[in-house]
């Protein structure tokens, strides 16, 4: 299968993961699995194993002070953005860093206004009990978070994010104005929609949306 054309300019993301696998996963599919394909952008899934220290490419290690779990050790976490940084602008404005972790603020759709409009990002998925805090705060990486639950790692996350700021890119969706009025765009929910038939199970679709008048629909 040949490597899809990338497009100049094309908006790139980066992802440091343990499961390469899992990529492009559901970003494979619809719009953003079409866009993929023609190259409006590109996913470089990065393994951190690759970067483990010893025979068996350690990746992680018990907390320091005790407890459950394994952490993702600093010194790998640091050679896989290293890594990652090859080729990528130094301005954090254009590149951000990402870590996705449920402590960091949350993810909205102003975010993925600001990192659509960016080179391109790089995202680090943690697993287990997270990454060594030094790790993060020498690199002055970025928290983000879905929202304030836990889960077994950053994957689904990063695909979810990624998900968001993908559409929002020029090309991606064929109607740009669906971005515009769709939700949160100014800060509301989006209203309930309808499609044919105009009666179902006895309801019918509101008559202002059947009324022709353009000023009442809006």
């Amino acid at each position: 299968m040949e490597e899809p054309r990338l497009v100049k300019g094309a908006w790139v993301a980066k992802v440091i993961t343990l499961f390469p696998e899992a990529f492009p996963g559901t970003l494979g599919l619809s719009l953003t699995g079409k866009a993929l394909d023609t190259g409006l952008w590109r996913l470089d899934a990065i393994d951190l194993r690759g970067f483990g220290e010893g025979k068996h490419r350690t990746v992680d290690d018990t907390p320091a002070g005790g407890g459950a779990g394994m952490v993702l050790r600093a010194d790998v976490v640091d050679a896989a953005l290293r890594h990652a940084r090859v080729g990528t602008p130094v301005d954090r404005a254009r590149w951000p860093v990402i870590y996705l972790s449920p402590r960091g603020r949350p993810f909205d759709q102003a975010t993925a206004r600001r990192l659509a409009a960016c080179d391109g990002l790089t995202l680090i998925c943690g697993r287990f009990e997270g990454v060594d805090q030094r790790v993060l705060d020498h690199h002055g990486i970025e928290e983000i978070s879905l929202g304030d639950f836990v889960l077994t790692g950053g994957e689904i996350a990063a695909q979810a994010m990624l998900d968001a700021t993908v559409r929002l890119l020029p090309g991606v969706l064929g109607n740009a104005a669906s971005t515009e009025e769709e939700s949160f765009s100014d800060g509301l929910l989006e209203h309930p929609q309808y499609t044919r038939p105009a009666v179902w199970e006895g309801r019918e679709i509101p008559a202002v949306l059947q009324s022709g008048n353009h000023a009442e629909i809006a």
